[in-house]
């Protein structure tokens, strides 16, 4: 099994880097000499990060019909080659394509249709946005919208449905908290709720905020589907125009690969039209939507293990608890900013169980999200009941966020994958502490706790929840800093990823957490030519000039599918 650690010529290689020395190779790393009809394109004059242990580092690699023929400079590439298209990159730097290992393709589309309430700083900032996108609705259309955090607003209370009453009486709103376990509603939207929202009864798994007795408009986990069962559903043909803009927005940032973390049938169905209309502008990793009709699909049909690695379903993602913003978290004991809180279990032990248990048993690699301690507790003993010897394994644990020291050689011991997401530390540090308190802190977003237990790590930034850029879950693995370089050393830096480790991760960490490693991940001979080229060398800059690096071109199969210049 491979592991998050680089290997040591790799390590070796880039110290000589650091040392201006520049690695000389007079040998031609290449594929077989027989080739096919297609041209050869050599990529030269660049500083080129691999991931590949043989050949970590290089100036120039030759592709051929999408896949990497030989990795060598270019002098030798040309003589191999001499009829070859040149790609002169002018001294940029290049690493293999990006891919995320937790996304939401469709979720970041519909996000970009909506409001953007993320970075908000206040209710009535929000007020104003909202009006300003509700400007172009017909009337009567709901008006949605995501990204609200009230942990960055001036006195951190949940928001009310009064809030939003005043500018629209008539008009229903829904907004969704930006970890997207909790939505917020005005009056208007909660009358499409016909039991009456009052009491003191609860949803499983779910909790309607009240005070005294009364709703205030704030719905947290299972309680939000009260009323989005109730929202007018999009057409396919707006479900498909969402997926074409997250598709762009995939491209610009440089990431060529991706896992949708909660894939539906019908989205499946549309993925699988925009593949066969040769429409598809990033690689799908597809995680089944819980225990509903996709999971009936594969365990009817089979795994789908596409042979060009472009679209594939052999996962589901399940959930134990809620978000730790929200307060949804499981954890073993309450809240240190609210006491008598425990969080939320989604769904029960035993429930869960089935579950993975029949998932496993169809095939398919389990992933349980889990972000509270007892959520992860939990998650380790529903995979640890749901292995078994037929099942390929790498079960996976989304997030792995906030654990009980005591637990981590329990990711070892079942063999599992941490999935976790950089900049959701650097989003919840402000807090995090506050809600778990100062010892239980210590087990949480605690990634060289699984490095050193040989726990392999893939990466990702679980958007929409978080922009989608992996240069900014870069910066945040690496410095565990903000935007601003805040704190000045990193927030517990001692828990932070080497440049090496954060590649890894962000590359073939998360092309072995989807069984690609053999084909995509690493600028390795007989992978596909999958790039990405950046304005400054990310593994020699200083940590605050990475966010402002700029992806100036992605290759998907070695064609362009995002150019800085157009």
């Amino acid at each position: 099994m491979k592991k998050i650690l680089l290997a040591l010529p790799f390590l070796a290689l880039l110290n000589a880097c650091q040392q201006n020395i520049q690695p000389q190779s007079n040998a031609l790393n290449q594929a077989s000499t027989k080739t096919s009809a297609g041209p050869v394109t050599i990529v030269h004059n660049a500083t080129i990060y691999t991931v590949d242990e043989n050949t970590p580092l290089t100036t120039a690699f030759a592709y051929q019909n999408g896949k990497i023929l030989a990795l060598s400079d270019a002098k030798i590439l040309t003589e191999r080659y001499p009829n070859a298209r040149k790609l002169d990159l002018a001294g940029a730097t290049v690493v293999p394509g990006f891919i995320d290992a937790h996304g939401h393709l469709l979720g970041l589309g519909e996000s970009l249709g909506n409001a953007d309430l993320m970075g908000s700083t206040s209710k009535e900032d929000i007020i104003e946005r909202l009006k300003q996108h509700a400007a172009d609705l017909p009337e009567g259309q709901w008006l949605l919208g995501r990204g609200w955090d009230q942990n960055d607003w001036p006195n951190k209370a949940l928001p009310k449905a009064s809030d939003l009453d005043a500018a629209f009486p008539n008009r229903p709103v829904w907004l969704e908290r930006v970890d997207g376990h909790a939505n917020w509603a005005n009056t208007e939207a909660m009358q499409v709720v016909t039991q009456d929202l009052s009491g003191d009864w609860q949803p499983d798994g779910g909790e309607i905020v009240r005070v005294d007795g009364q709703v205030t408009g704030v719905f947290i986990d299972n309680a939000v589907n009260l009323i989005q069962s109730k929202v007018p559903a999009a057409s396919d043909a707006q479900l498909m125009s969402a997926l074409e803009r997250a598709m762009s927005k995939t491209a610009s940032v440089g990431l060529t690969g991706m896992h949708d973390a909660g894939t539906s049938l019908s989205t499946w169905t549309l993925l699988q039209q925009l593949k066969s209309e040769n429409k598809l502008g990033v690689r799908v990793y597809a995680m089944a939507n819980g225990a509903n009709d996709m999971l009936n699909y594969l365990c009817d049909n089979g795994t789908i293990i596409d042979t060009d690695a472009m679209l594939t379903a052999r996962s589901i993602k399940l959930y134990s608890d809620g978000a730790l913003g929200s307060r949804g978290a499981a954890l073993l004991a309450d809240y240190s900013d609210a006491p008598g809180n425990v969080g939320l279990l989604i769904e029960s032990e035993e429930s869960l169980k089935t579950h993975a248990k029949r998932a496993a048993n169809c095939g398919l690699q389990v992933n349980i999200h889990a972000i509270g301690d007892r959520g992860n507790r939990v998650t380790l003993n529903v995979l640890d009941a749901a292995s078994n010897s037929d099942n390929p394994g790498r079960h996976r644990i989304e997030h792995s966020q906030v654990i009980e020291l005591e637990d981590f050689q329990r990711f070892k011991d079942l063999k599992l994958i941490a999935s976790v997401q950089p900049t959701h530390a650097t989003s919840d540090m402000y807090w995090a502490e506050d809600r778990v308190g100062a010892e239980r802190i210590k087990g949480a977003y605690a990634w060289q706790n699984f490095v050193e237990l040989g726990v392999p790590l893939a990466l990702g930034s679980d958007f929409p929840v978080e922009q989608p850029d992996p240069l900014h879950g870069f910066h945040s693995a690496i410095a565990r800093q903000d935007a601003k370089d805040w704190p000045k050393n990193g927030w517990y830096p001692q828990q932070a990823l080497t440049r090496e480790q954060a590649l890894y991760g962000f590359t073939q960490g998360a092309a072995y957490a989807a069984f690609q490693e053999n084909q995509i991940g690493s600028l390795s001979v007989g992978k596909y030519a999958d790039f990405v080229v950046l304005s400054k060398d990310i593994m020699q800059i200083p940590n605050d000039q990475i966010r402002d690096t700029k992806i100036l071109a992605t290759y998907l199969n070695g064609e362009p599918i995002f150019s800085a210049s157009k």
